[in-house]
């Protein structure tokens, strides 16, 4: 009994996830309440507050959801490149771009942050943890740049941290312009060969 109970509980959160998943990416976070996530559910307010806090809770459980496969993409690319570090910039640049039109959740989450989110006093929290999220990420991808520059693949004068934070804007960038209009461009084909350009470019600095 208790195992079917846990088992409707899971059921329940992840109904409550699609169903606040789905209404922030048509009406927007802000325009989206507690109370049309339960009604869209068939479920009562309180079904929801049993299982997230607020608004911004929610936001971090729909990253939450994609946040194991993309550690675990990014491990094997470690794996795979491990002496390589040019190599692990690039895949770990474009692996956002290779996986979101496959990943339902992914493409969605995207969306919201990069098109439907509103950050407001009521999803502060939320805010704050992509903020560290993001940091997480931005630290990684320098050290990724230091070691690639330790070992002269980048030239010795590259600064990591700029660099790494200029790859960042501009795969953000490509991501923002294909979520609004999917049609424009192969989002895989152009990430990567703008990744490679940029590169490209900063060993010119030699």
């Amino acid at each position: 009994m208790a195992r079917k109970t846990k088992e409707e509980a899971q059921a329940t959160r992840e109904l409550l996830l699609d169903t606040a998943e789905q209404l922030f990416s048509t009406h927007g976070v802000s325009h989206t309440s507690l109370n049309d996530i339960a009604r869209a559910a068939s479920l009562t307010r309180g079904a929801v507050y049993w299982h997230f806090d607020n608004k911004a809770d929610l936001l971090k459980a729909l990253w939450e959801r994609v946040a194991l496969p993309l550690q675990q993409g990014l491990e094997a690319v470690d794996r795979e490149q491990a002496s390589n570090p040019r190599a692990r910039i690039v895949q770990k640049a474009c692996w956002m771009a290779d996986h979101i039109g496959a990943d339902a959740h992914m493409l969605a989450i995207m969306n919201i942050l990069m098109l439907r989110c509103e950050f407001t006093a009521e999803t502060e929290g939320a805010r704050a943890h992509f903020r560290e999220v993001r940091e997480e990420c931005l630290a990684g991808m320098t050290d990724e740049f230091r070691t690639a520059i330790a070992q002269q693949q980048l030239p010795l004068t590259l600064d990591a941290e700029r660099s790494a934070l200029g790859l960042f804007g501009l795969v953000d960038g490509l991501c923002f312009h294909w979520l609004i209009d999917r049609e424009r461009f192969c989002i895989q084909a152009c990430t990567r060969a703008a990744v490679e350009a940029y590169l490209s470019g900063l060993e010119c600095t030699r």
